[in-house]
């Protein structure tokens, strides 16, 4: 039986809201290793760390939620605050983890215009009924509960990444780094070296750089979204529908140009590796008939000589 979200301000929404959070800590305390064949900021810490740092984020996220309840924002105030509140939060958070904040990032923007972000809020203090009827493929008043565990557990690891990489870019040079992981005892194995770091920040970079000119336009194209979830397994990767066709327009020449090509690639390269295929069977089928004939002439030659 699909159990849906509350869709108002009630008793109902208000015992959502903490079973999620109950859930989502009891997930905490299974495998958080990274799953998705891709690079993520918190690999460079080890599991332990990864655990209270998510602890740490759902602990003031917690606090947050019971302070916008009682500030009873209505849906476009939440939207219009964004900015500002999603900034305090990782300020709160990375002041817990860390010491104090110096400055904020660019993700921070870019988290703040994320329509899974805002629909996590709106869903958790306002219910399903105040999201958008065309964000998301189901009717609104029929969301299910898992539809919101998924946005939760990645709204989280989102966070986990944008304080690790915070921490990483204040502190700025390799030796900085490598020494602070290790003194702190947070440092992953894997990375306890300069080199390895090195190697795992330029392939951070070199993602990102995909993402942002492939990965993002074909997205919103295909109108699905990656999103990080905690498995029995670890954290992996999946997909989910939601309707982005509108931010199309907001696009780069240049990403609209990596996104005309990815088309194209999709178009025609099936047809010609069908193609080459089909080519390589008539080739593969002529030669074997032609060495065939040409062994039992061959051996007719040698018959018609034997016998004289």
């Amino acid at each position: 039986m699909v159990q849906y979200w509350p869709n108002k301000q009630s008793i109902n929404l208000n015992n959502a809201v903490v079973d999620l959070f109950i859930n989502t800590e009891n997930k905490l305390f299974k495998n958080l290793s990274n799953k998705t064949n891709e690079y993520l900021y918190i690999d460079i810490i080890n599991s332990a760390s990864t655990n209270k740092l998510l602890h740490i984020i759902i602990d003031e996220f917690k606090k947050l939620i019971l302070e916008l309840v009682e500030l009873n924002l209505s849906k476009n105030k939440l939207r219009e605050f964004n900015r500002q509140i999603l900034i305090i939060f990782i300020k709160q958070v990375y002041n817990k983890f860390k010491s104090k904040m110096k400055y904020t990032y660019e993700e921070i923007f870019i988290l703040s215009n994320d329509e899974l972000t805002n629909s996590l809020l709106i869903y958790l203090l306002l219910g399903s009924s105040y999201i958008d009827k065309h964000i998301f493929l189901f009717d609104p008043l029929y969301t299910p509960y898992k539809h919101i565990q998924i946005l939760f557990e990645n709204f989280i690891i989102t966070i986990s990444n944008i304080i690790l990489k915070i921490v990483i870019n204040e502190l700025h040079s390799l030796p900085r780094i490598n020494n602070f992981f290790k003194v702190t005892k947070m440092a992953n194995k894997i990375y306890i070296s300069g080199r390895s770091i090195a190697f795992f920040l330029n392939n951070l970079k070199l993602q990102h750089a995909v993402n942002a000119y492939i990965y993002d336009a074909k997205s919103l194209y295909s109108e699905r979204k990656k999103v990080l979830i905690i498995s029995s397994k670890g954290i992996i990767k999946k997909y989910i529908s939601i309707s982005q066709l509108t931010k199309l327009e907001k696009l780069s020449q240049l990403r609209l140009f990596f996104l005309f090509w990815l088309e194209i690639k999709d178009l025609f390269i099936p047809k010609i590796e069908n193609l080459t295929i089909q080519v390589g069977k008539y080739i593969i089928y002529f030669s074997i008939n032609l060495l065939s004939n040409i062994i039992l002439i061959l051996i007719k030659i040698i018959i018609f000589y034997l016998q004289k």
